[in-house]
């Protein structure tokens, strides 16, 4: 059957309930950065992840690699499309591996623009064998237009110089170190791999412009004084095709802090060559002087930088370079450290 999510909310946008545990399948996709679902859930989400599957051409993360009926047999319930193709697609190739999945006894998952319950022999498939399709990607009704008006509580949001380098880790590393200090504090999902992470959020990129900032509120309502919503960020305000979802997020988070996140490795726009990288502290600027339209107090805390591709000598020296030019801490939230301490001590300061 297709699973109407959209029957399923709370204040905080739709909330989940997926079966699992997971097959993730990544396709035939090779390029590390549109594999960030299969990523996110592998580290963030671990114990719901049994397997993954990969067709010729594609690339794993790493997770034991089952068929569907095999992955079914040792216990899973869902396979997810743990990929992003671009245009949000799934490709037509993919049809046979999905259909196997549902005869095998699978729920189907997915995050893309593209919906599985748009599929009429995924449709048919679901209906014959008793599964659910579930689009995540799926707003909620009834998302107003922004008010503008300031809300009670504390809101930090992860802005970056680009897609799929370290938003959404940074946001729930950040949260996750909050929570640790005793301060109360929650991940605000704002995206497919988020959102199956936390059980919750709003699909921004997939939210009528018009109510982009209305979403955004509604995803961090007035809360208590001493609470901080942990926005996932989406795109960059530099970005030659997502800019737009980024400056509605900006607007309706109406954050108090924001952190930048980095991929120290990255010249170029991740899929548009030609288009350079920000700098550091042009894109601190750029987003400080656009969030003060909704926040006058808007401050950066910091650089979160992702430097999974770098050696320890390497990412200690990326570190203090974005520290020294941007005139606050940097760190990889992942690595953790001093350096990571230091950014959430100038997050709460």
């Amino acid at each position: 059957m297709v699973a109407d999510m959209s029957q399923v909310e709370t204040q905080h946008g739709r909330t989940l309930e997926l079966a699992h545990p997971y097959l993730l399948f990544l396709g035939d996709i090779a390029e590390p950065g549109y594999a960030k679902t299969a990523m996110g859930l592998r580290d963030w989400a671990g114990e719901r992840c049994l397997a993954e599957y990969t067709l010729d051409g594609g690339r794993g993360v790493g997770l034991p690699r089952m068929a569907p009926a095999a992955a079914s047999a040792a216990g899973a319930r869902s396979l997810v499309i743990a990929v992003a193709t671009p245009g949000g697609a799934i490709p037509a190739a993919w049809l046979p591996t999905l259909l196997e999945a549902i005869e095998a006894g699978l729920d189907l998952v997915a995050g893309m623009h593209a919906k599985l319950s748009d599929m009429p022999e995924l449709v048919a498939a679901a209906a014959r064998h008793g599964r659910r399709l579930v689009d995540v990607r799926t707003p909620p009704p009834g998302i107003p237009v922004a008010s503008g008006r300031k809300r009670s509580g504390r809101r930090l949001l992860t802005v970056g110089t680009d897609c799929a380098l370290g938003k959404k880790y940074t946001a729930l590393a950040i949260a996750r170190g909050l929570v640790a200090r005793g301060v109360k504090a929650d991940f605000r999902a704002t995206g497919q791999t988020g959102i199956m992470i936390a059980g919750a959020g709003m699909p921004m990129d997939a939210v009528v412009a018009d109510f982009a900032a209305g979403a955004a509120e509604l995803l961090s309502p007035d809360n208590a004084p001493d609470h901080w919503d942990v926005i996932e960020g989406q795109g960059s305000l530099s970005h030659p095709a997502f800019a737009g979802v980024s400056l509605g997020l900006l607007h309706g988070s109406q954050p108090d802090v924001i952190v930048l996140c980095h991929d120290p490795t990255r010249a170029e726009v991740l899929g548009h060559p030609g288009y350079a990288l920000p700098r550091l502290d042009e894109a601190i600027d750029l987003a400080v002087r656009l969030g003060a339209r909704t926040n006058p107090a808007i401050r950066c805390a910091g650089v979160a930088l992702n430097t999974s591709g770098l050696s320890e000598a390497e990412a200690r020296k990326a570190i203090a370079e974005a520290s020294a030019m941007v005139g606050a801490p940097a760190a990889d939230p992942i690595r953790g450290g001093a350096e990571f301490e230091a950014l959430l001590d100038a997050v709460l300061a």
